[in-house]
């Protein structure tokens, strides 16, 4: 008994302490009651996005500082709703890519990792959305935890099988005394929880997102959020809609005819006259091809632009730039023709915006909307169009001027 107050001693004391060192942390891991769990099933710690769940042997077996980092580690998977982010993905490889997104941001935060804690330089400022596809299907790694959101790979409730339950507690039987049930008496603690359902992921999103936004402005208050937790918590509570409907709204909007005063070419003087817009829109689209943006996903942006144009009338020209034009293009498309992807780009150099607006600013006629799409990470010109510009990025950078769409 003796033993396992002192277990329960050292994991108050480590959440005291992050609650006046930091207060960030320390907000979101008040909000998981801590539950010895039974050892058959959880050989380290886990979490459910309802409880912090440990082994007590493992607890024991931590520094303080190791224990700090293991209370926030799983608070913070709850926090950035890794539980509600899965969606198709295969459970063990974006069990990886969780670990691998919040272990940065703690080492980053000052924190000293648990044993096995993943971490790779590489992956510093990624969203497990953007880890995930890096991460080998054959890989040996294991995350150092268990997620016990849902419970087989599965994409909550539906899809193919690949891996087990993870946190090195793959080789579980359905006889352990850890399945969901009643507790080993002999080994003692609690049993393993069963995933959760639509209903109940779907409320604790919600409520991990309220949870997050306070934590933050507590933290804000006290002066104690700077650095890359800073910037994953403004980029998180940012206000996001859908991007297709960001989109489609933008084409929508610029669709519409009415008399335009826009700036004219260089080449049309600097008279700035009235002029009735045609039944058809002018969209520019430009593909950025230094080497971050995959040809799947170009594919699904323009086929997005695809589906759209048909609605609003839209003659597209198509063009790609890394550091430099696609000395092949522009390609141009009429409202009445499908929107493809060339069938060789090249790229992978550097990234320089500047040489598209350039070129836009020696055409007759000026676009109607420019669409950039891009990982944002380049040279900006040092003047915004007259033209609106539409920027979707995939990624976290941010821009100068026009309208940020964030993709990912």
């Amino acid at each position: 008994m003796a033993d396992q107050d002192d277990i329960e001693n050292k994991l108050v004391a480590a959440r005291t302490w992050l609650i006046i060192d930091k207060p960030f942390l320390g907000a979101l891991v008040l909000r998981l009651p801590l539950v010895e769990a039974n050892p058959k099933w959880c050989h380290t710690t886990a979490t459910d996005a309802r409880s912090f769940y440990y082994n007590r042997d493992y607890i024991k077996a931590l520094s303080f500082e190791q224990t700090k980092f293991i209370l926030a580690h799983e608070a913070l998977h709850c926090a950035l709703s890794h539980f509600a982010r899965r969606e198709h993905r295969h459970k063990r490889r974006w069990d990886l890519a969780c670990d691998f997104a919040v272990n940065p941001l703690l080492m980053a935060d000052g924190l000293f990792p648990a044993p096995d804690a993943l971490f790779l330089d590489a992956y510093k400022d990624m969203t497990a959305e953007e880890i995930y596809p890096c991460i080998q299907e054959n890989t040996d790694e294991e995350p150092m935890d268990q997620h016990l959101y849902d419970q087989d790979d599965r994409p909550h409730g539906s899809g193919d099988h690949e891996g087990g339950e993870g946190g090195r507690g793959e080789e579980q039987t359905e006889d352990n005394g850890g399945s969901h049930g009643e507790p080993d008496a002999q080994a003692g603690g609690a049993p393993q929880p069963p995933p959760l359902s639509t209903p109940e992921r779907d409320s604790l999103d919600k409520q991990w997102q309220q949870r997050l936004a306070s934590a933050a402005q507590q933290a804000i208050q006290a002066g104690k959020l700077g650095g890359s937790m800073a910037r994953m918590v403004d980029h998180l509570l940012q206000p996001q809609l859908p991007w297709r409907m960001l989109l489609a709204h933008y084409m929508t909007r610029a669709s519409r005819n009415d008399y335009s005063f826009a700036h004219p070419s260089r080449r049309e003087g600097t008279a700035i006259l009235p002029g009735l817009r045609s039944q058809h829109i002018d969209l520019l689209v430009v593909l950025d091809t230094s080497g971050s943006i995959s040809d799947d996903e170009m594919q699904e942006f323009l086929s997005e632009v695809n589906a759209i144009k048909g609605q609003v009338g839209a003659r597209i020209t198509l063009h790609a730039c890394d550091e430099k034009l696609a000395p092949e293009g522009p390609w141009i498309f009429d409202p009445w023709e499908d929107v493809e992807l060339p069938g060789k780009l090249p790229g992978g150099g550097g990234t320089r915006f500047t040489p598209v607006f350039e070129w836009a600013e020696w055409q007759d006629r000026a676009p109607d909307l420019l669409v950039y799409f891009t990982d944002a990470k380049g040279e900006f010109p040092k003047s915004e169009p007259s033209y609106p510009v539409l920027w979707l990025v995939k990624g976290k950078e941010k821009v100068p001027w026009g309208q940020r769409i964030q993709l990912n």
